[in-house]
């Protein structure tokens, strides 16, 4: 897609273009040294209270007949698993050993259970991290949403209600058949294995400890889902739809999560660190935390610091800012909340348009 409005145009060249604040990028490195070690204490304790609670509530959503407390019950179970499922993004970041047994932990009672295993999104995430990719159209995580038409917003939104169909499709119809079906094999593997927003994204065939891994967590996905597919032959539709509805709510907050969290300026030119930062977002108020859990709403200044655990960004964020203060780069890319980005995201989109 090319820019025709020669504001917004000149905005991406003048992005594309920025150079590095190595005041910045020393300052984040210096002050937050002593808090990048992941704390197993935090990450247990948080993901087994989360998937306690999300599937607890759940089945409250499911077994009791009361319409008030079932909806109460599906919010909550929709607040706790949306958290619990948020530590993919840990997963692709945690430095090897530092977390024993955590990953399979994670795919046993969450990934595998909500059919979004950790292969979907590891081995893809870090390529948006890479100065080379990010923004480009190589970049799985990446669409110029600021420089589309305007229908594209809700677009990109509402298609997320049909995730959670999708992924049983995926794993309970795919995958089996593409057991014997090498053409659908192949087109499986490049184009239905990743949790990517990028449409045109093709993902290479997985090679060694990747592979394994993949193996095993997509068996125990199929499984679940054909389990699934056939259970209303037994529970009969309440269960697998009051299921489906609270997930299908959580893709939708996670998918305006992902909306806000870049401003989706760039349009395929490699950018700078610090022109990825300025294109990213924080958004620090608590509030936050409810539809940007385990540290996403600092997501500029994971951008910054991948390897950094979730448990620690608040106190790097706070570090930083007061070093540099509110007129420096770092603060540019603080925002007061979700609105405030969906309507300056929305504006540009208007002016395409």
């Amino acid at each position: 897609m090319t820019v025709h409005d020669p504001i917004l145009a000149a905005a991406q060249r003048a992005r594309a273009a920025i150079p590095d604040d190595t005041a910045m990028l020393r300052a984040a490195a210096d002050l937050t040294r002593a808090h990048s070690t992941a704390n197993p204490r935090i990450y247990w304790t948080d993901l087994l209270a989360s998937a306690l609670v999300g599937w607890g509530a759940m089945a409250g959503a499911i077994l009791v007949d009361n319409v008030a407390i079932a909806l109460a019950c599906a919010l909550v179970s929709m607040l706790a698993l949306y958290r619990a499922a948020s530590f993919i993004h840990e997963l692709t970041h945690i430095r090897k050993g530092a977390l024993p047994g955590f990953r399979f932990a994670w795919n046993l009672i969450v990934g595998v259970p909500l059919m979004i295993p950790s292969f979907m999104y590891e081995g893809v995430h870090t390529q948006h991290h890479q100065r080379t990719r990010y923004g480009t159209a190589e970049d799985p995580e990446y669409l110029p949403l600021a420089l589309m038409k305007p229908w594209s917003l809700p677009l990109f939104v509402v298609v997320a209600i049909m995730m959670p169909v999708g992924l049983l499709l995926r794993f309970g119809v795919l995958a089996p058949l593409s057991l014997v079906l090498p053409p659908l094999r192949r087109a499986v593997v490049s184009s239905y294995s990743a949790l990517a927003i990028n449409p045109s994204y093709r993902r290479k065939a997985p090679e060694g400890d990747l592979k394994r891994m993949w193996t095993w967590q997509e068996t125990g996905a199929s499984l679940w889902a054909i389990a699934l597919l056939a259970s209303p032959l037994a529970l009969g539709w309440r269960p697998l739809l009051v299921a489906m509805a609270i997930l299908s709510v959580a893709a939708v907050v996670n998918q305006l999560r992902t909306l806000v969290a870049h401003l989706w300026e760039n349009e395929g030119e490699p950018m700078t660190v610090t022109g990825q930062y300025l294109d990213s977002v924080n958004v620090p108020g608590p509030i936050a935390a409810l539809w940007a859990p385990v540290g996403l709403r600092f997501h500029a200044l994971h951008h910054l610091l991948p390897s950094m655990p979730y448990h620690s960004l608040p106190e790097a964020h706070r570090r930083i800012t007061a070093h540099l203060g509110l007129d420096s780069t770092y603060a540019r890319s603080t925002h007061a909340g979700m609105l405030p980005l969906v309507a300056k995201i929305a504006r540009s989109t208007m002016r395409v348009g």
